[in-house]
């Protein structure tokens, strides 16, 4: 018997969920329970001009707060970005250190033959 109450009671909590979803679809955001604005505490239940301008606080902040949040976002990648750059020239500067000891390998390497060259001569 508690059962069967418990399973009733479940059924139409479910049912009573579906219904207000079904509701709240029409209408617009702050014009009363079950019209867009439903369930969001007193005054927005309320509906009227005070419904209305709850919901478009509501709706205000979340705009402010995904502007934020983008604005951290391109932080994030601006140092990111600032990041790699830096890492490039670290590697361009090694490439320019390696090229230029190459360089002077080479130099060193041509010095030993010509002065080897001079000592066949003689």
């Amino acid at each position: 018997m508690a059962l069967a109450r418990y399973a009733a009671a479940r059924f139409t909590r479910n049912l009573a969920v579906f219904s207000q979803v079904r509701l709240m679809s029409q209408g617009e955001y702050g014009s009363g329970v079950g019209k867009g604005g439903g369930g969001g505490g007193s005054v927005r239940e309320a509906g009227g001009s005070f419904g209305k301008m709850e919901a478009a606080h509501e709706e205000q902040y979340f705009r402010k707060l995904q502007a934020e949040q983008l604005k951290s976002l391109k932080s994030q990648h601006d140092e990111e970005i600032e990041h790699h750059e830096s890492a490039i020239r670290r590697h361009q500067e090694a490439i320019e250190r390696h090229k230029k000891r190459m360089r002077q390998i080479d130099d060193q390497a041509d010095d030993l033959d010509s002065s080897d060259s001079d000592v066949e001569k003689k």
